[in-house]
């Protein structure tokens, strides 16, 4: 099952890729993945990235296409993957399927009203670093972390601001490649606003297992 995962910030990508990639025993594989792995293993690909990063650029498209291609050619994914992250944009939607014919695009939709209350409602301990939601899993005592008794406080991405910044990027760059797949039969729409268990559930009715 060669799947690509679409959805903005807040919708829960991350976390049902790796209920997905446990279940069908697939690769979860996101960009940034792709980008440390080839770093690591010292690829000439992985050696351009980093002298790009190091300079403090941006990796071009071309490299990006070429890591992914990298990546999907390695025996783990010969039988499925999930790509999050990858594509982004049109161009490299099309030249994805230069490499490889996926079976679908699953676009988790969310309104943008509850990614705003998912993202800033998190909360993360200053001195642990341990996660909380003020509405979903609130500390026991108000702006102190159970662990370690320290501060929580609001990380500049989750501030209301950035959050907006984000959603706008999304939908300008992004969105686009939900009509993309749509053209060609191969998106299929994932209610992301309920709990990751039951938009799991609704995943695996949608792609049973064989």
């Amino acid at each position: 099952m060669k799947l690509v995962f679409l959805g903005p910030p807040g919708a829960g990508k991350g976390t049902l890729a790796v209920l997905v990639a446990e279940a069908y025993n697939i690769p979860h594989i996101s960009t940034g993945e792709i980008f440390r792995t080839a770093i690591r293993e010292k690829t000439p690909l992985g050696l351009k990235v980093q002298a790009i990063i190091d300079a403090g650029q941006l990796v071009s498209d071309d490299i990006t296409i070429e890591l992914v291609k990298e990546r999907l050619a390695k025996s783990d994914a010969k039988k499925g993957f999930i790509l999050d992250g990858f594509p982004r944009t049109i161009p490299q939607a099309e030249a994805l399927a230069e490499i490889v014919n996926i079976d679908s695009a699953v676009n988790f939709d969310i309104d943008d009203e509850l990614v705003v209350k998912r993202l800033s409602g998190r909360r993360v301990c200053k001195t642990c670093s341990q996660n909380y939601h003020v509405d979903f899993m609130p500390p026991k005592v108000e702006g102190k972390c159970d662990k370690c008794g320290s501060d929580l406080i609001i990380r500049e991405d989750d501030k209301i601001e950035a959050i907006t910044k984000r959603l706008e990027v999304y939908r300008k760059q992004t969105e686009p490649l939900i009509g993309f797949y749509r053209e060609k039969n191969k998106l299929t729409d994932v209610d992301a606003s309920p709990s990751s268990g039951t938009v799991f559930e609704s995943f695996q009715k949608l792609f049973p297992q064989t």
